[in-house]
């Protein structure tokens, strides 16, 4: 019986991915600083904490809305209409030659002023009196960007299933939307994991430019404390590690949903 348990625990830590000790130690390398080092550890960490809930909400709502942004620009990409394919062509190849940081800045003072000009021009009241939502801007932003390199990720996924599968599905009565929801996609999406994945974990470190249009995520809050303080330092190296953690624990959990869906096919 004790064979068999020191087996089990033997084969479970086999397929624990050994990246995570990782992890754990970029926690502890936390936990001691805000020990031994309270001042200024701690003060960094209980300051820049509601900028970690900022930062994770923004990823999480960008990388939701750039999945279904980016699956539309993938099929219009696809598209055998003209017209479709050349607005979804021209958005994707406009929007990558253009920095995040550019984009950025761009929704949050351009975008409005555009709004209240239409609204001047078009004498309406919430157009002339239109304010910004830093977050909301942030978020659109880095969607908008980053959907443009979903969609072709998204593309090269469509485009390595075998052509044998849409003409079997077509054969089988499916119209090419049914055939494309129920065979296509699904073996696409299993294709597209690893980069999707990759692009998760670069949207969590780009999230920290949204800083610059006065979003108060971790890095903003990180420069807040610095210029009260003026101790840089110590505030980047806890900032630095908190970024490290979150990307850190976000690739394992990647690589953890690339193998499981490997292990399923």
């Amino acid at each position: 019986m004790s064979n068999y348990a020191s087996g089990g625990v033997a084969g479970a830590f086999s397929r624990l991915d050994a990246w995570w000790s990782l992890v754990v130690a970029v926690i502890i390398i936390i936990g001691l600083l805000i020990t031994l080092q309270p001042d200024p550890f701690l003060r960094v960490l209980l300051f820049v904490r509601d900028g970690i809930g900022v930062t994770i909400i923004t990823t999480i709502s960008s990388f939701l809305l750039m999945l279904i942004v980016g699956l539309f620009g993938a099929l219009g990409r696809l598209s055998h209409n003209r017209v479709i394919n050349g607005i979804a062509t021209a958005y994707v190849e406009i929007v990558r030659g253009i920095p995040l940081l550019v984009q950025l800045l761009a929704w949050y003072y351009a975008f409005p002023s555009i709004i209240i000009s239409l609204g001047n021009t078009l004498h309406i009241s919430a157009f002339q009196n239109y304010l910004a939502n830093p977050m909301g801007m942030a978020i659109i932003g880095l969607t908008f960007c980053y959907a443009a390199y979903m969609s072709e990720i998204y593309r090269a996924g469509i485009q390595s299933i075998p052509k044998g599968q849409m003409e079997a599905a077509r054969s089988l009565g499916m119209s090419h939307t049914q055939a494309m929801r129920y065979v296509i996609l699904p073996q696409a999406v299993r294709v597209v994991l690893p980069p999707v994945g990759n692009e998760f974990v670069s949207l969590l470190k780009d999230t920290s430019l949204v800083s610059v249009v006065a979003v108060a995520d971790m890095t903003r809050r990180g420069r807040e404390f610095m210029a009260a303080n003026y101790i840089p330092i110590q505030t980047w190296i806890m900032v630095a590690l908190l970024y490290l953690v979150m990307t850190l624990f976000s690739a394992r959990i990647v690589s953890w949903i690339e193998r499981k869906t490997r292990l399923e096919k």
